[in-house]
């Protein structure tokens, strides 16, 4: 099988193979490459051809770590072949050009986030290849998707009982959704943002960082901000993309002094219909806790967006290559991290 890989400077040829394969999430498409640019980081899209046909892509971005800098594709790579001989060989293939590009970078490792199932075979494709899981994950590993290709109407007879309940409340208490795709919106987002992640612990992404992934989606139309305003006061918000026929809950954000008021709910169905109305078949909650985790940070975001009805998608988790010794000094940094965060 011979594989031949090339650089693909081309948006067009791109985002079409994309379209032509499943998974695919938007942390590979063209745009998310052009935001990780704009951020500083620097990129690499190869393209792998069999028989002159394109057969795979890869996205990598170069993250220049204080605990080691390495090389990381993310969601990737996209594989039109399901055959595992095939894709252990697109991987070997791939892995000779990304090791060039490590040494000529200075990378110590180069790390996968793959969007495959979580399987024995899969596990195998990459240690075969020399792999060794990672210590810690970059993107979520376990999913919640719910299929909204059928009617609003039976959407809502498959929720939780207390979501169709929250929803309805919401509504009569007077809540309002706004959408927005203005970018000078995104100050809202931040600011209820800030309060949020305050509240729950966790470090936010940078307000340059929400602002560049608004507005380089939100270019192609991709991109909204939904809000949940109260007696004239925005309560709850979120940053929704939309990409290749699934909508993704990327962002939400929300204050605490309006607990009784469910404004979160009624924004997440407001933000389903918008993808349906879009021909979207699937809509994305992101990240959930693992089943039988009562004590992990996610637990109640998860019960919250389970209430919605849907399904669990598990991928494989995150996979690193060694290039240098010096990685296990960033795998005992990263093994300290996961303890400390608790997941």
């Amino acid at each position: 099988m011979k594989i031949t890989i090339s650089s693909i400077s081309s948006k067009n040829i791109w985002e079409n193979f994309i379209q032509e394969c499943r998974p695919n999430t938007f942390l590979h498409s063209w745009n998310w490459g052009e935001f990780q640019q704009e951020l500083g980081y620097k990129i690499f899209r190869f393209g792998f051809y069999y028989n002159e046909d394109l057969a795979g892509l890869a996205l990598f971005i170069k993250i220049p770590a204080r605990r080691g800098t390495f090389l990381f594709c993310p969601h990737g790579p996209i594989l039109k072949t399901q055959d595992p001989f095939s894709r252990q060989e697109i991987l070997k293939s791939l892995l000779k050009t990304s090791k060039k590009t490590t040494l000529l970078e200075k990378c110590q490792f180069i790390r996968f986030s793959p969007l495959m199932k979580d399987s024995d075979e899969n596990k195998m494709i990459f240690k075969n290849s020399g792999f060794r899981k990672a210590p810690i994950h970059i993107h979520p590993e376990l999913v919640w998707t719910l299929d909204i290709s059928p009617s609003e109407e039976e959407i809502l007879k498959a929720m939780r009982k207390t979501t169709r309940y929250s929803i309805k409340k919401a509504e009569k208490d007077g809540v309002a959704v706004i959408k927005s795709s203005k970018i000078n919106d995104l100050e809202i987002f931040w600011q209820l943002y800030q309060t949020t992640a305050s509240r729950h612990h966790f470090t936010p992404f940078s307000k340059k960082y929400l602002q560049t992934e608004f507005e380089i989606f939100q270019k192609d139309g991709q991109a909204l901000l939904l809000f949940g305003q109260y007696q004239g006061e925005i309560i709850s918000g979120a940053l929704i993309i939309f990409y290749n026929g699934i909508g993704f809950y990327h962002h939400g954000a929300s204050l605490a002094k309006y607990t009784q008021i469910t404004a979160s709910h009624l924004l997440q169905w407001e933000a389903i219909k918008e993808a349906k109305r879009r021909g979207c078949w699937l809509y994305n909650f992101w990240g959930v806790a693992p089943e039988q985790a009562p004590n992990h940070p996610w637990a109640s975001l998860s019960l919250f967006k389970k209430g919605f009805g849907g399904f669990s998608e598990s991928y494989l988790l995150t996979q690193d290559y060694i290039i240098s010794p010096f990685y296990w000094l960033t795998f005992a940094v990263e093994k300290v991290r996961k303890i400390k965060r608790g997941f």
